[in-house]
């Protein structure tokens, strides 16, 4: 790498690492930055001094320093910029636009998707995204969350269980430079698991699974403040491991998947048996599962098929412990809608089935971002992009290097 390069570069990790201190950390004042970092108070306030020229942060009131000093606190500017965040999710497709502190400015859910209607809806994306952008020039990137195993050099979803016609999109053909604004494209637990880390206040550890169960499940782990992604981009898909060898065939070819026995279709299916909701064969899958939800408690029959199905979510959660042994796991998305039933009855299984040792030191928890895991998932991907990488959205006006 050349002297030049070498040199850019070092200011982009220092930019970097001042901006997500702040994201983190809130309100710090530029000698705490110093110490946290062990840069040079001089390098600091060059850096700073650029990133306020970039207004990607700003000055705020006094603080109270060491030794009872005022210091000016620095701020990171989260809603001067903003990202969208797009969802796949089989047949639910949904659209937000975020801050870049993950809240929640507006949102859009696309109507219901079926095989047929994936061409249709691919073009229907670009125009409502294309809307967002003309409307609003803060936005400074697109972040896409789908459903796994994605494959993220080759741009496709390897199997989709349930809707086939998914494995026929290239996302990379269709969205890469369809936009005015770069577009960050990720599976979408993994997704679900950097918003956790980026945007829920309530997450206390750099090592968290995001367990999806929703039409299909998934995992997501942060290990050690990084993503496990696997050589193809394809890691940790709990949904095909397999927990009954002699199990249902499923579309990705192996026999017994979890996904087969805890997802929002399978939940949807046994509603449809068993006759506990009237009209459920005509709703979505989300709304025959919240349907369910409402009767529990007061419907033996719904408590004793929701309370099966969720004793699965507890196998998933005991495999996610043994392979991975996270120090929390945010359970999201439809399932997760059950609320403390769901939670009571997971833990009960990983008490059941896990040694102490871990068991007793894993916080298991409902996710509770204020917006839908994956599509705050989503805009993490494209927040997380920024907060790396300042100056491919904002470009600084002098850089020595500091």
């Amino acid at each position: 790498m050349a002297p030049g390069s070498t040199h850019a570069s070092m200011a982009e990790l220092n930019r970097s690492r001042i901006i997500q201190l702040l994201h983190l950390n809130g309100v710090s004042s530029r000698a705490h930055i110093a110490r946290e970092l062990g840069l040079t108070p001089a390098a600091i306030t060059k850096i700073t001094a650029q990133l306020i020229d970039m207004g990607i942060i700003s000055e705020t009131g006094n603080l109270d320093g060491i030794k009872k000093r005022r210091s000016i606190g620095l701020k990171l500017n989260e809603s001067k910029y903003r990202v969208i965040g797009v969802k796949f999710a089989r047949s639910i497709i949904q659209i937000g636009v975020f801050d870049l502190g993950g809240n929640l400015e507006s949102a859009q859910t696309l109507p219901p998707v079926d095989n047929d209607d994936i061409p249709a809806t691919l073009e229907d994306i670009k125009t409502r995204v294309n809307a967002l952008l003309d409307r609003d020039p803060s936005i400074v990137a697109i972040g896409m969350a789908v459903p796994g195993p994605y494959l993220r050099d080759e741009g496709r979803i390897a199997v989709v269980t349930s809707m086939i016609g998914w494995q026929n999109v290239n996302f990379l053909d269709e969205y890469e430079h369809a936009f005015r604004v770069p577009v960050f494209i990720e599976q979408d637990a993994r997704a679900g698991a950097l918003a956790q880390s980026l945007f829920n206040p309530h997450v206390s550890s750099n090592n968290i699974a995001y367990y999806l169960v929703g039409e299909g499940v998934g995992l997501g782990l942060m290990d050690h403040g990084g993503l496990i992604n696997g050589e193809l981009g394809a890691a940790t898909e709990i949904g095909h491991i397999s927990i009954d060898v002699n199990g249902e065939a499923c579309e990705c070819g192996n026999r017994g998947c979890l996904e087969r026995y805890c997802s929002a279709v399978r939940l949807h299916r046994l509603i449809n048996e068993a006759g506990v909701v009237e009209g459920s064969e005509s709703m979505t899958h989300a709304d025959a599962c919240r349907a369910l939800f409402a009767r529990l408690g007061h419907d033996d029959v719904c408590d004793e098929l929701f309370r099966s199905l969720a004793t699965y979510v507890g196998y998933g959660c005991a495999m996610i412990i043994n392979a991975f042994n996270p120090k929390q796991i945010a359970i999201g998305d439809i399932l997760a809608e059950a609320g403390q039933p769901l939670l009571d009855t997971v833990r009960e299984v990983v008490r059941q089935r896990i040694i102490p040792a871990l068991s007793e030191t894993t916080e298991i928890l409902l996710s509770d971002l204020p917006a839908d895991a994956t599509l705050s998932g989503a805009a993490a991907v494209a927040a997380a992009q920024f907060l790396e990488h300042p100056t491919e959205f904002v470009e600084p006006r002098d850089d020595d290097g500091v």
